[in-house]
């Protein structure tokens, strides 16, 4: 049983190297991101009105641990986690205000205006329902959006209500 364990082991290790591929350093394959909002009602319904992100439950950040992890300087807060699907192994985009403490404004005009994380990207299944589910939520792209790519998918980039980037980029199925 030992000879077999080592022999898998090292043909899994081998495998590995020959393909270029090396171990699993993640327990997952997703990314999630945090975004401090001025208005975090205005944020949930611009997320979730007009992106299309599933609302799970959230959950409290006490103000000790916050000091502790170096999040705040000692300010409690409540994180509204939002999803592109309700599932385990979705993207978590987590939503959170601090009304007695509002922070300052990056310029936003252009990707390149202020350095850091500039935009999200959300790959969407139809571009023109994407769209569509903005408009009515009262959400216009910015320049000439949706743009046709190289690639035939296509790129439309929407502001949410703090002015960040959210590049939606998807095909079109409606046509």
């Amino acid at each position: 049983m030992r000879l077999l364990c080592c022999a898998t082991l090292l043909a899994i290790m081998t495998g590995c190297a020959a393909t270029g591929i090396s171990p699993k350093r993640f327990t997952t394959d997703t990314i999630s991101f945090g975004i401090v909002v001025s208005d975090i009602d205005k944020a949930l319904t611009f997320y979730k009105d007009a992106v299309g992100l599933t609302e799970v439950k959230g959950f409290d950040v006490p103000a000790e641990m916050a000091r502790d992890a170096g999040l705040s300087d000692n300010k409690p807060f409540h994180v509204h986690v939002l999803k592109t699907a309700d599932v385990p192994e979705a993207t978590q985009v987590k939503l959170m205000q601090f009304v007695d403490t509002p922070g300052a404004r990056p310029d936003n005009r252009f990707i390149h205006s202020t350095y850091g994380i500039r935009y999200l990207t959300i790959r969407v299944a139809d571009i023109d329902a994407a769209m569509a589910r903005a408009a009515r939520a009262g959400v216009k792209p910015i320049a000439k959006g949706p743009c046709r790519l190289a690639s035939g998918q296509y790129l439309a980039i929407v502001r949410d209500p703090d002015g960040n980037m959210v590049e939606l980029i998807g095909p079109k199925r409606s046509g």
